[in-house]
């Protein structure tokens, strides 16, 4: 996708409003349109970069600083509980949005959300012993 056509660039350029909760050189944080939990806000680097392995040696960690900083101001003005954070990498994990987005999502106890190990329930078919032999 070209960042002439995509959404979060669009966003970025001032073409489609938000509602900005952080934002700094490198990277914007809004509220998500379509909360999942109240608070729900994606972070995206201000560079166009559809995976997480298109980011620089630099916009990593500027990206990371980003949702700490982020985290900081919900838990500030929100008071969660917790926070579930992470990101969906390629269509296969579920990204829908070629453009490389966090997702942080506040978590309050008793609001009925799982954990990251709910995303997926199919371990494979290898043990974990025959998969590690392959990164050897």
């Amino acid at each position: 996708m070209s960042p002439k056509d995509c959404i979060f660039c669009k966003i970025i350029a001032g073409e489609i409003p938000n509602y900005t909760i952080y934002e700094d050189g490198d990277t914007l944080a809004f509220l998500d349109i379509h909360p999942c939990a109240k608070g729900h806000t994606v972070i995206i680097p201000k560079q166009h970069r559809e995976r997480t392995a298109g980011l620089s040696a630099v916009e990593g960690p500027a990206l990371m600083n980003a949702v700490q900083k982020t985290m900081e101001r919900i838990q500030t003005v929100l008071g969660p509980d917790g926070f579930n954070v992470g990101w969906n990498d390629g269509s296969a994990a579920g990204q829908v949005v070629p453009h490389l987005h966090i997702h942080i999502f506040p978590r309050w106890v008793g609001d009925g959300g799982g954990s990251v190990h709910s995303i997926v329930k199919n371990p494979g078919e290898m043990s974990v012993a025959e998969v590690a032999k392959l990164f050897l």
